[in-house]
């Protein structure tokens, strides 16, 4: 249990896994306070439990990566639970769900190959800028596809910047040419892109991702996955407002504790 007065967040302390929380707790109810990365290990499929090991070791990596590039929070972890969400919807064959996983969980991982002078860039990008950047998919596939048994998250890291209308890059692939698990993560990726706390700008509201969502439906988003998104809008709903700290958790922590 954690010992913070209110208004002292930095003193909390994660009621599952004992470790600090930093800033202010991803969710809380009274004074039990829950992080980030056990909420959302708290939405994983049961079967993600026999490869615990290779789990906690992708999101190692992506968490590395995310703090290279100054994202918010556990932006790779929280993009691909949340893809994931949005999979089980429409899948369910467990293989399927993993390879979405690992392919939104990994999907920047390609920026490793990008220079920092380019990367963390506050300004616009210059054309030679811009050609460094948008070649990080294809390393990124590259990567991941010499991993056994992962071609389908390799895939997807490949496709994860592509538009439903073909306007995206690197190949400008379109339509069901995209893999159905890259169509998905680009829709939660704006999703958090929107709701998150940005150097130029405050977090917005989860209709404001919405509206922009609906907007961009059958041009960057394939109108099937934004009818997943509607569907799953509930549950994400429910993430965003936890993610901005505006959300009561007793409910989450209780599943959470039905594993102690």
């Amino acid at each position: 249990m954690s010992t913070a007065e209110p208004g002292n967040m930095l003193a909390a302390t994660c009621r599952i896994c004992g470790s600090p929380v930093a800033g202010t707790p991803f969710a809380r109810a009274g004074e039990a306070y829950c992080c980030e990365a056990c909420y959302l290990r708290a939405h994983e499929p049961e079967h993600f439990a026999a490869i615990r090991a290779e789990v906690a070791l992708a999101e190692a990596l992506a968490s590395a990566l995310d703090l290279r590039e100054h994202e918010t929070g556990l932006h790779s972890q929280r993009v691909a639970c949340h893809t994931l969400e949005l999979a089980r919807r429409s899948l369910d064959a467990p293989e399927r769900l993993r390879q979405i996983y690992w392919g939104a969980l990994l999907h920047d991982i390609g920026k490793i190959g990008i220079s920092d002078a380019v990367l963390l860039k506050e300004g616009p990008l210059t054309d030679s800028e811009w050609q460094e950047m948008r070649a990080h998919p294809e390393m990124g596939y590259r990567i991941v596809a010499q991993v056994p048994g992962m071609r389908e998250a390799a895939d997807i890291v490949w496709c994860h910047e592509e538009r439903f209308d073909g306007s995206g890059y690197p190949r400008g692939l379109s339509g069901g040419a995209i893999p159905w698990g890259a169509r998905l993560f680009t829709v939660i990726d704006t999703l958090d892109a929107i709701t998150s706390d940005r150097p130029y700008r405050q977090a917005l509201s989860f209709d404001a991702a919405k509206a922009e969502i609906l907007r961009m439906s059958g041009s960057q988003f394939d109108p099937r996955a934004v009818g997943v998104f509607l569907e799953a809008e509930p549950v994400l709903r429910e993430m965003v407002s936890l993610k901005c700290g505006t959300a009561a958790a007793d409910e989450i922590f209780g599943e959470l504790r039905k594993g102690e």
